[in-house]
């Protein structure tokens, strides 16, 4: 998982082999499973453990319906409700995906590496968007002038370089900003 954040993949089923059965399936398929329970409640507290991530249940569980689960979920995680279609509710709830049962693993593998991917996507578009507390920009901002005195760049073409390098790199503005100075000082 990229930039340090956990995700979670959490089943939650009232029925323990159901439960382990779904575990087995992503286990085979390369995917960690953070927690195994049949409890809302127990759901809950294996979230608290990580940052985000996809919770698997059915529409009932020991202690609460899916939509509760859903309501007492941190926002960074999604449901993906096992269920019949009938049990769906209309205008499904926002960060809900649903599978209509019975199950066809290769439709649910495929839903996970979806759902993750949409994960990875969310996260980097919000550190993308996440703005720069001034000790980062400062960093930056010294990087810059560096760049600029001793490669004669604008600062226009300086703020192009650890953009590119930052990308080139996988790493942030700040990291790369960091690096720059390290190397050049």
């Amino acid at each position: 998982t990229g930039g340090g954040k956990l995700v979670g993949i959490i089943v939650v089923f009232p029925s323990k082999d159901n439960a382990a059965n779904i575990r087995n399936l992503l286990v085979r398929n390369g995917m960690n499973v953070t927690g195994v329970c049949t409890s809302g409640a127990q759901a809950l507290h294996y979230a608290d453990t990580v940052d985000e991530g996809i919770v698997i249940c059915g529409y009932k569980l020991k202690d609460m319906m899916y939509t509760e689960l859903r309501e007492f979920l941190p926002r960074e995680f999604d449901i993906l409700l096992l269920a019949s279609p009938d049990k769906w509710s209309d205008g499904d709830a926002e960060g809900v995906m649903g599978l209509s049962m019975p199950l066809k693993a290769y439709d649910f593998i495929n839903t996970m590496e979806m759902m993750l991917t949409n994960l990875k996507r969310r996260r980097k578009k919000k550190r993308e968007t996440g703005k720069r507390d001034p000790a980062q920009q400062a960093l930056i901002g010294k990087a810059k002038e560096l760049l600029m005195e001793r490669n004669h760049m604008s600062e226009e073409e300086a703020h192009r370089y650890i953009q590119k390098c930052s990308m080139d790199s996988g790493t942030d503005m700040t990291e790369t900003a960091e690096m720059i100075l390290r190397v050049m000082s």
